[in-house]
């Protein structure tokens, strides 16, 4: 009984950090959801960069850490975000999703494409592969962000700016987790290293 209990600690201790990161990234996303669909998308666009910037901050306050990702969209949100408002036109912000999928995905094939699979120095203090396997998750992650790029192109383009804001809030991240457990998830179990390696 105390194993079990001591087991359930551990993976609360392992669980929480990725909780916060979560609701870290979810937080400005929900709040640009409610502020456009009250008052427009430039006054969301204006809290959304706030909300990110106090996001950043957080992390580094309770993670003891920014991570590479949020840093990167955050400085992009600043730049389209101050662009859409400079300017009053709502494209920039609706560009900032394209351009950090893009921006992402190019990185990460231009380090497969010198044979370094780029994950390893963003997550291998999480998980533990072995290098086939960070191969094949990074090229997992590259055609997905790819394919986040032009959805969210086709979204953009062809539908009205609340659908897109919602479809940015509500799907983008239903999408994220069926990608993640189908095909990330599986990875980390096949791939993870012998006892030995792991020694």
């Amino acid at each position: 009984m105390s194993e079990n209990t001591q087991s359930q600690e551990l993976d609360w201790d392992e669980l929480k950090p990725q909780l916060i990161k979560l609701a870290l990234e979810l937080g400005p996303l929900v709040l640009f959801f409610i502020l456009n669909s009250r008052a427009g998308i430039f006054v969301a666009t204006g809290w959304f960069m706030g909300a990110m910037v106090i996001s950043l901050l957080l992390s580094w306050l309770i993670l003891k850490r920014v991570a590479v990702m949020p840093l990167v969209t955050g400085v992009v949100v600043l730049i389209f975000g101050g662009l859409t408002l400079w300017l009053q036109d709502d494209t920039f912000i609706k560009l900032k999703p394209t351009i950090v999928n893009i921006l992402f995905g190019g990185v990460l094939l231009g380090g497969l494409l010198f044979g370094q699979s780029l994950l390893k120095y963003v997550f291998g203090d999480v998980y533990k592969l072995k290098p086939e396997g960070w191969r094949i998750l990074t090229w997992r992650w590259t055609i997905f962000f790819f394919v986040l790029a032009a959805i969210n192109e086709i979204v953009w383009r062809n539908f009205s700016t609340d659908f897109w804001v919602a479809f940015k809030v509500w799907g983008i991240m239903p999408l994220t987790l069926v990608f993640s457990f189908a095909l990330v998830v599986p990875i980390l179990t096949k791939y993870a290293p012998d006892a030995e390696e792991k020694a």
